[in-house]
């Protein structure tokens, strides 16, 4: 069990973690034991709960969780959670970057009886990438979308802009959701800002991507339409992104945000700080 809890480098092996065959090779080099199968040593960490085969990342954060950082997070839920006025909407905005049309050099294959999987062409060409600014209603659910060429605040500007166009004008005040990038806070955002006061920003706090609600309709995007990327080129992919969108909107739905969810979420920043 010793062993196992330490890492291999610092035993002068060049693996970057055990499994079991490594583990019973090592202790019958250390004759710790004549012979040991790689069966019995699974036995053994199976009892302890133990799985030195598998790694999870973590993060220690730069910033401290200070008051500060909860009030932000209470702030948000509160965004979240509470009835809103009949003349205000709160959307989640982020990007989704680097979407690549991979057009193939033969055409996927739908799945067919006795074959069930969808048969995808293993070579791909380059052809382009577009980055997709979104918008996330986080009461009805509705997206609002935009694909460019670039990430910039001139995109970003752009995108606002074409937000502010389907919003009806009964709606005085457009909470935006969004993280600390350049792109949302810099001097051309700020400027274009005082002139639609309608908007209102509130930013997520440092490595909080998680409360950040497109965040969780990116990974509904990335699971239905790019699981498989065979686009034919740029114009397909943003034609193709549309539709999407479109369809989503036709069925859209809010993701259940209460108080209390998040408030289990929150409760493992002390413990993990004072770990």
């Amino acid at each position: 069990m010793k062993l196992a809890c330490e890492r291999p480098d610092g035993l002068g092996r060049s693996l970057s973690q055990w499994d079991c065959a490594e583990l019973a090779r090592q202790l019958e080099d250390e004759s710790v034991v004549e012979t040991i199968s790689a069966q019995t040593v699974r036995r053994i960490l199976w009892h302890h709960k133990l799985k030195p085969w598998r790694w999870h990342m973590w993060l220690t954060p730069n910033r401290p969780r200070d008051a500060a950082f909860y009030a932000a997070v209470t702030e948000l839920i509160d965004l979240y959670t509470r009835p809103l006025g009949e003349d205000e909407v709160v959307l989640s905005v982020d990007e989704k970057t680097s979407l690549q049309p991979r057009p193939r050099k033969h055409p996927t294959k739908p799945a067919q009886p006795g074959n069930q999987a969808n048969l995808v062409e293993h070579e791909y060409g380059r052809a382009g990438a577009l980055q997709l600014f979104a918008a996330f209603d986080t009461r009805s659910g509705s997206v609002y979308g935009q694909c460019y060429a670039r990430k910039r605040q001139h995109e970003f500007i752009a995108f606002l802009a074409h937000v502010e166009e389907r919003i009806p004008t009964t709606v005085k005040i457009i909470h935006l959701v969004c993280d600390n990038l350049k792109v949302h806070s810099g001097r051309q955002v700020q400027e274009w800002l005082q002139k639609h006061p309608r908007f209102r920003f509130h930013f997520t706090p440092v490595h909080c991507s998680w409360m950040n609600q497109v965040e969780q309709w990116f990974s509904i995007l990335q699971r239905k339409r790019f699981r498989i990327a065979d686009f034919a080129s740029v114009d397909d992919l943003r034609a193709k992104m549309d539709q999407f969108i479109a369809e989503w909107n036709q069925h859209a739905h809010p993701f259940n945000w209460t108080t209390k969810s998040v408030a289990k979420v929150m409760a493992k920043a002390p413990r993990e700080m004072a770990a």
